[in-house]
């Protein structure tokens, strides 16, 4: 709610969107999640309704330039998680137990 662009969101959208991007403290961090996690599926868009990550560096913003990644927050430690139709609290747990063993 206090981000400026919020009530122009709640009159366009019927909801908000599921699209998180966070950042792991280390890279080595951020691609042990990709390779730990188990229902949340690690890939790009597959055009179904699963829960997916990725890796924007590599995957979806391969193709931009380095300079320009990181002004826009895209670093070697940034996740992108798109949620999918999953009980949301399996996704937590999944996360979770991902992040745990780190």
């Amino acid at each position: 709610p206090e981000h400026p662009c919020y009530e122009i969101q709640k009159k366009q959208a019927r909801g908000f969107g599921a699209m998180l991007t966070f950042n792991m403290e280390t890279e080595e961090k951020a691609k042990a999640v990709l390779s730990r996690v188990r229902l949340i599926q690690f890939a790009e868009s597959l055009g179904g309704v699963e829960t997916l990550i990725t890796y924007p560096v590599t995957q979806t913003h391969a193709d931009v330039p380095e300079e320009i990644r990181l002004k826009n927050g895209i670093t070697p430690k940034t996740l992108r998680l798109s949620v999918g139709i999953e009980n949301s609290d399996d996704l937590i747990q999944d996360l979770r137990q991902a992040m745990e063993s780190l």
